[in-house]
């Protein structure tokens, strides 16, 4: 017998994945949602008997086989249900100003989702060259991301809002506003107290925040903070800050 045939035999059977769905209602619906369906049925060409993943954006993942084929309303049964607890004990909120191209926030969202983040606003400032941003697309693009990741939490991806309305919506623990303007009392994020903690960030356009914009933050308790020496497009700034608070937060845990 040869090795090569051996080899074949006695390797170790890798164990197919299943396919990971999103559906926000499954255990009162016991139906994936249509677009889910039509990717299951038409792309992936499950059917009946097919074992699947379904998880709910709020922690829980459910083994489900597939009872009905239908690419607008599939049926499924659950046969095991499991909740996964938040791996981490900070929260991370960025809000930040629509790039004129759609295209690099659309990769920003992907992006920070992958990497992990809690709540997404995109926001309107003085300099915005993009006055509006409409969320379905990105809605389907942080679902896509999550999938792909393989996370139980769903972030929020709150409506597009306006600099000062947003400010009186934030009630972190702490409140960060990252500009490029000179300021006596802008720290590093790195120096910043990020630990466990509840974040919000707000990244503005790449015309920056107005001046004005920064003194209300300010008024508000935000702190201004540096994200380095380099001047970063909106869409880098965002995934700097994500990721280093992600960083900060790793580096302490693995050292206690």
């Amino acid at each position: 017998m040869s090795s090569c045939f051996q080899n074949a035999i006695f390797a170790p059977k890798i164990r197919k994945t299943m396919h990971h769905f999103y559906c926000p209602d499954i255990h009162s619906s016991l139906q994936l949602t249509e677009e889910e369906s039509a990717h299951a049925i038409r792309v992936l060409r499950l059917g009946i008997g097919d074992e699947i993943e379904v998880f709910d954006g709020n922690g829980h993942i459910c083994t489900a086989i597939i009872e009905q084929a239908h690419p607008k309303h599939t049926s499924v049964r659950i046969t095991q249900t499991s909740h996964i607890p938040k791996n981490r004990d900070y929260t991370i909120a960025i809000a930040i100003a629509p790039t004129k191209n759609m295209d690099r926030l659309e990769w920003f969202v992907e992006k920070a989702c992958e990497i992990g983040i809690d709540r997404i606003t995109p926001i309107i400032c003085h300099y915005s060259e993009r006055k509006i941003c409409k969320t379905d697309r990105l809605h389907k693009i942080i679902i896509s991301a999550i999938k792909q990741s393989h996370q139980a939490y769903m972030p929020i991806l709150d409506e597009t809002m306006t600099f000062d309305e947003w400010l009186s919506t934030v009630h972190a623990e702490q409140k960060c506003i990252a500009h490029c303007y000179k300021d006596a009392t802008k720290i590093e994020l790195t120096k910043k107290d990020v630990i466990n903690k509840n974040i919000s960030l707000a990244i503005g356009p790449e015309g920056d925040f107005s001046e004005k914009e920064i003194k209300r933050a300010l008024q508000k308790g935000f702190t201004s903070v540096s994200l380095g020496e380099n001047r970063l497009r909106t869409e880098t700034a965002g995934i700097v800050a994500c990721h280093t608070i992600h960083v900060l937060n790793q580096l302490v845990k693995k050292t206690t």
